[in-house]
């Protein structure tokens, strides 16, 4: 009996400890959610737990020392295969609470910190309907047949009115709600450093030094590096600028230099087949390479991949130009300064910059009709 009792004892302890080292608790309770689990990851990269889901129910916990931004997904979302993910900022002390539908829209809400985050979170959704109604709209036009060039432009000269008019709201909000931690949270939307420290002047004294500086500040130094990461860009990739010789290995082993090329114009292509936009914009290369047949070349520089995924997507995409493989010890990608893929550099025939354009944009194809259709 002593023993049996001092055991319970034993056990209720632990429970005791394990609830005060579970300083965040989060409860959700979804319709329409049938996975079996979800994952947790803190950021983006780093896996923290799987938990069990039982008529899209879970609960989680966790000791945190700091605020940090989480995010819960179904492995069926982790595979691209599903959509329910959520982005939440665990913060210690707080209670966080999911409910409504997996399919069509729920709302986190909890304790004070929580509901002050449903707040920001209705506002969001508000202050990003008509830029967000707008790019769907233009969606639909492209899949009724209008060309993406057209779009790109219409959207280029509208967007940029719209974008405005959502941060306006945002930082309205942020005016009247100075004490909000959740406040805080809203510098994860922005890209633009300045935008992120104007917001952050916004909030009073006790929320920007407060526990949550640990949740924005990362963002805000990382905001900093990419900055100053682009700012070298535009000075590498500059038109008239000599392009940095490299020497790569080609897709049968052998050595490959890029000053090789001299006396062509070359198209440096950043790409790797994991990256879906240089895979969506192959066709387009390779009908654009036999159009100027002859008159230029390009050079594929694979990035980030293993030796045996690139040779088997260059096999399977028939990719026909020149193809290298860049290794994770190498400089090329520093020495360009690139940022994001695909990124593709167009060189003159004495080695020099014409232009850099990144992402799968129709003015790549623009521009080589300009420097190639003379």
């Amino acid at each position: 009996m002593k023993t049996a009792f001092l055991s319970a004892a034993l056990m209720l302890a632990s429970t005791v400890a394990m609830a005060q080292k579970s300083n965040f608790q989060l409860k959700v309770d979804l319709k329409n959610f049938n996975s079996d689990s979800v994952l947790v990851y803190k950021g983006r990269n780093v896996k923290m737990d799987t938990v069990l889901v039982k008529n899209g129910k879970f609960t989680y916990s966790a000791n945190l020392d700091k605020a940090a931004g989480y995010v819960f997904l179904s492995p069926e979302a982790y595979r691209g295969a599903g959509q329910f993910m959520f982005n939440l900022p665990c913060v210690p002390g707080e209670k966080a609470e999911v409910k409504g539908d997996a399919k069509t829209r729920f709302d986190i809400l909890g304790s004070k910190f929580y509901q002050q985050y449903h707040e920001v979170d209705v506002l969001l959704e508000n202050a990003n309907k008509e830029l967000r109604d707008y790019e769907a709209s233009l969606n639909q036009r492209i899949k009724n047949g209008e060309t993406q060039q057209t779009i790109m432009a219409e959207y280029e000269q509208k967007a940029p009115a719209l974008q405005k008019a959502k941060d306006d709201k945002i930082f309205d909000f942020v005016k009247q709600h100075p004490d909000y931690e959740a406040c805080a949270t809203i510098i994860e939307q922005f890209d633009d450093v300045s935008k992120m420290e104007k917001l952050l002047g916004l909030l009073s004294e006790n929320v920007k030094n407060g526990r949550m500086k640990a949740f924005y500040q990362p963002m805000i130094d990382m905001a900093k590096k990419r900055a100053e990461a682009e700012e070298k860009a535009k000075k590498v990739q500059a038109a008239g600028v000599e392009a940095p010789d490299f020497t790569l290995k080609d897709i049968k082993g052998n050595d490959f230099k890029l000053s090789s090329l001299r006396g062509k114009i070359v198209v440096l292509d950043f790409w790797g087949s994991w990256c879906g936009w240089c895979i969506k914009g192959m066709p387009k290369m390779k009908e654009y390479y036999e159009k100027y047949k002859g008159k230029f070349e390009i050079l594929g520089v694979d990035c980030n991949d293993t030796e045996a995924k690139w040779k088997a997507a260059v096999e399977k995409h028939q990719l026909p130009w020149i193809h290298v493989y860049n290794p994770k010890d190498s400089k090329v990608l520093i020495d360009y300064a690139v940022q994001g893929f695909p990124t593709k550099i167009v060189i003159d025939a004495n080695g020099k910059i014409i232009k850099t354009i990144v992402g799968e944009d129709p003015a790549f194809y623009t521009l080589l009709d300009e420097v190639l259709g003379k």
